[in-house]
C-alpha cells in the first residue's frame, strides 16, 4: 500500500533470511573496504512540500540565463505554449516504448504521427521511432551502410561534422570493426573530389555528409548520390531538422538515409537534454534500420487503430547479431515534435527559418562592419549559423557572458574563430546589444 516507504528493520531481516544472510554487512562482504563510504549519507531531515519547493527553486535560481547566440547542433528555438500542455495529457502518459504495444494507443498514435511527419520532412519513405540524439543516429546510419553492403566495412564521413558527432561515430566504428575514413574539407566544405577518389576504389559501403556543416555553411551535393550509387555506395545526409523546412531534403538530394538531431523542432535546450535523434530511410533498407515502426490499421469494429508494425527482435534476444542495440524510443520527445510540427505546419516552419536567416545575416554583416571580425571562408551560403574570426586580443566570449550574452561556440578546428547562431527568438535589439559590447 505504501510502496515508497523505506523498509523497516523487520522487513530487512525477513529478506536477509530468505537469501540466507545474517546481516547487511555480510551481504556486502565481497565489496572491497576502500570502495565503501564509511559514513552516513548526507541526506537532510524530512521537509514539508513548500520547503522542498523553495529548496529546488533556490537551486534553479543559481542558473544564469544568457541571451543565446550559440548553436553547433543545439538551437534556442521557441516552443509554443500548447506543446508542453498537450505533451502532459494523460493519453500520452508514457515516454517508454510499450512492449504490449496495442494497449497503448495514445503512444502509438503520436509515434505514428511523428514518423509520418519526419518521413515527409526528409523526403524519405519511412522513419523509425527515434533515437537518443543526433550523434547516435549518425552512428546508426553508418552501421546501416555496413550491414547493407555485407562484404564492405569501409565508411567515409565528412570532416565538416561537429567534433562531438565525429567522436561518437569514431567510437561506434572502433568497437564494430568499421574502417571509418574522414574526408577533409576544402574552403569550409567537404572536398568532394577526395571523397569520389576514395569511392572509386569500390570498397566503400557508405558516405555520410552534413547539412549545414560545422561552420554553418550549406553544401552542394548535386550529383553526389548518383556517383555513390554507380559504385554501390550508400549516401547518408545529416541535417539540422528545422532547416529541412527550407533546405533541399535528403530525399531530393537522392540520399538513401537521412539522420540528425531533431531538437530544433521545438524541444527546449534544457541545459543539455534530453534531445532526440531522427533516422529515416528508403523502403529497401527498412530491415537494416534499428528501432520500431508504428502503422495504422482498423480494428474489429472498423475504427482507426495503431499497431507496432515491425521491430528488430534480435535487439532483445540476439544482441551479438543485432544491427543495433537501440531499443528504446525517445517517446516523450517524439510527442513534443509531433505537437510542434502539427502546430507549425510547412508555412510556420518556413517563417521560423526566414526569421532566423534574417537575424543571422544582419548580425553577420554588423559584426564585419565593426572591424572586430573577419571572414574565414568568404562567399559561402549559410542559413542561421556562421563562422567568423575575432581580430581582438581579449577573451570576447567571457566578456560577453559577463554582459548576459552566450556568444557563439569556439570553432573546434580554427584558432580565434567563433561559430554564431541566431533563431527567431533573437531580436534586432539583442543583436545591437552584442555590437555595442564590442
Amino acid at each position: 500500500m505504501f510502496k515508497y516507504f523505506p523498509h523497516t528493520t523487520d522487513d530487512i531481516q525477513q529478506m536477509l533470511g530468505v537469501i540466507g544472510v545474517k546481516s547487511l554487512d555480510d551481504l556486502y562482504a565481497e565489496i572491497p573496504e576502500e570502495l565503501k563510504l564509511h559514513r552516513q549519507l548526507d541526506i537532510p531531515l524530512q521537509k514539508s512540500e513548500i520547503e522542498v519547493r523553495n529548496m529546488i527553486q533556490g537551486l534553479a535560481e543559481k542558473n544564469c540565463r544568457l541571451t543565446c547566440f550559440a548553436g553547433s547542433g543545439v538551437y534556442d528555438h521557441y516552443t509554443p505554449s500548447l506543446v508542453p500542455y498537450l505533451a502532459s495529457r494523460s493519453e500520452f502518459s508514457t515516454s517508454y516504448t510499450p512492449y504490449q504495444a496495442e494497449i497503448s494507443q495514445g503512444t502509438l498514435l503520436y509515434i505514428f504521427e511523428y514518423q509520418t511527419m519526419m518521413a515527409r520532412l526528409t523526403g524519405m519513405d519511412l522513419s523509425n521511432a527515434s533515437m537518443y540524439d543526433g550523434s547516435t543516429a549518425t552512428a546508426e546510419a553508418m552501421m546501416m551502410c555496413v550491414s547493407a553492403a555485407k562484404k564492405r566495412n569501409r565508411v567515409l564521413i565528412s570532416g565538416t561534422f561537429n567534433e562531438n558527432i565525429l567522436q561518437v561515430v569514431r567510437t561506434y566504428a572502433k568497437f564494430h570493426g568499421v574502417d571509418l575514413v574522414e574526408v577533409p574539407h576544402k574552403d569550409g566544405v567537404m572536398d568532394q573530389q577526395v571523397a569520389k577518389e576514395l569511392i572509386e576504389s569500390d570498397d566503400v559501403a557508405g558516405l555520410i555528409v552534413v547539412q549545414p556543416n560545422r561552420y554553418g555553411f550549406i553544401e552542394d551535393f548535386t550529383g553526389l548520390a548518383d556517383f555513390c550509387h554507380e559504385h554501390n555506395t550508400l549516401l547518408a545526409i545529416n541535417t539540422v531538422a528545422s532547416a529541412l523546412g527550407v533546405l533541399k531534403s535528403p530525399g531530393e538530394w537522392g540520399a538513401d538515409i537521412a539522420c540528425g538531431d531533431a531538437q530544433s523542432l521545438g524541444v527546449p535546450m534544457g541545459y543539455g537534454g534530453p534531445y532526440i535523434g531522427y533516422l529515416c530511410t528508403r523502403n529497401t533498407l527498412v530491415r537494416k534500420m534499428p528501432g520500431r515502426l508504428v502503422g495504422a490499421t482498423t480494428d474489429a469494429d472498423g475504427k482507426r487503430a495503431f499497431v507496432l508494425t515491425m521491430q528488430a527482435r534480435e535487439q532483445h534476444i540476439r544482441r551479438e547479431k543485432a544491427t543495433s542495440n537501440i531499443c528504446t524510443a525517445q517517446g516523450f520527445m517524439c510527442l513534443y515534435i509531433a505537437c510542434y510540427l502539427s502546430l507549425m505546419g510547412p508555412t510556420g516552419l518556413k517563417q521560423v527559418n526566414q526569421q532566423s536567416y534574417n537575424a543571422a545575416h544582419y548580425m553577420h554583416d554588423e559584426l564585419i562592419k565593426s572591424g572586430k571580425f573577419a571572414e574565414v571562408f568568404p562567399n559561402k551560403p549559410f542559413l542561421n549559423e556562421f563562422t567568423l574570426r575575432y581580430t581582438g586580443n581579449d577573451d570576447i566570449r567571457s566578456r560577453m557572458a559577463e554582459a548576459g550574452i552566450l556568444f557563439g561556440v569556439p570553432t573546434q578546428d580554427m584558432d580565434k574563430c567563433i561559430t554564431i547562431a541566431c533563431t527567431e527568438k533573437n531580436t534586432r535589439e539583442q543583436i545591437e546589444s552584442v555590437i555595442n559590447q564590442l
